[in-house]
Order: structure tokens, then sequence, then C-alpha cells
């Protein structure tokens, strides 16, 4: 009688968990998370695990990919935080770099100048230095290494010198047509 109701709790936890997959996208670490909390033993949690894998309901690389892709995007997020993550997650190193390697390096720093550019403005420092060391500090705490982020603060302080330089032309432009 035990034995039986093992086993349709085991068949129980498979069929939700094969639900919450068709839904999303999950990684054995998620899963396990909710099966503990279905009460099950470590073998069910095991024999449910095995079979969401055969049934390519669970596909780690699949995971890392559709993650990586959603954090860039919707996130903002770096590569070093991305990484983090998915270490704790406890995806398999090989599978993260896998993951990576599908996207260019140009796509993984793409979003950084636009979000350096849109917190400018609301950094508060008594200097620029200070408003600078803020701005670094928010773009590691997103995943950015610190190489990509002088690379664009210092894009940003070059198109900002030229932009500046344009409207002082445009102004003495400006300026002697007024005097004509």
């Amino acid at each position: 009688m035990e034995q039986r109701e093992v086993e349709m709790k085991a068949e129980q936890a498979y069929r939700r968990m094969t639900r919450l997959c068709s839904r999303g996208e999950y990684c054995v670490f998620d899963i396990r998370k909710k099966l503990r909390g279905m009460e099950l033993s470590e073998e069910g949690e095991e024999a449910v695990i095995q079979r969401l894998k055969e049934g390519r309901f669970i596909d780690e690389a699949r995971y890392a990919r559709s993650f990586i892709s959603d954090k860039l995007r919707f996130n903002g997020w770096g590569r070093k935080k991305i990484e983090l993550v998915l270490q704790q997650k406890q995806l398999p190193g090989e599978i993260i770099e896998q993951a990576f390697m599908e996207f260019s390096e140009e796509e993984l720093s793409a979003l950084l100048p636009g979000l350096l550019k849109r917190k400018w403005p609301t950094v508060t420092g008594a200097s620029a230095y200070e408003k600078e060391g803020k701005l670094i500090r928010f773009a590691l705490g997103r995943g950015f290494s610190m190489e990509e982020i002088r690379r664009c603060l210092d894009q940003l302080k070059k198109d900002q010198m030229e932009k500046e330089q344009e409207e002082k032309e445009q102004e003495e432009k400006e300026e002697v047509w007024s005097n004509e």
C-alpha cells in the first residue's frame, strides 16, 4: 500500500512538472527545488528528473541559451552576472561556456553604452570624477567587465566632446549670421 502511494506521488509530481516545463524553461536545480516542496524521496526526485530529461522537458543547454538571451534583452545584465547566476543554479561550466559561444561579443556588450547614457543624468556627485565612480559601480553591479566599462566611458566622453564642439561651432555661425 505504501509503495503504491509513493508511486502515485511520483507520477503526480511528474505530471505537475511536465505542465510547468511546457510553459517555460527550467533547469534541474529549479525543478529539484520544486520537487523538494512536494516531499518526494531523493530516489523519487531523481526518477522524475530523469523522465523529464528523457522527454526533453528539461534541457540545460537550451535553458542556458534562453536565460542568457532573456537577461541580455530584458534585464540589461552583463556576462559576469549572468555567469554567476547560472553557476548558482549549478549548471555545468561547459554548458555555460557553450551557450555564451552562441552570442557575439557585440551582442554581450551592446547594451552598455545605452545603459550608461541613460544612467549618467540620474547620478549625483560633487564632481565628474565622483559621478564616474558611481557609474562604474553601477555597471560592475550589472555584470560588465571593467575593460568594457572603461572603453564605453571613453567613447561617451569622446562623443560628448564632439557634441560640445559642434554646438560651439553652431553658436559661432549663428552669431556671425546675426551680426550681418
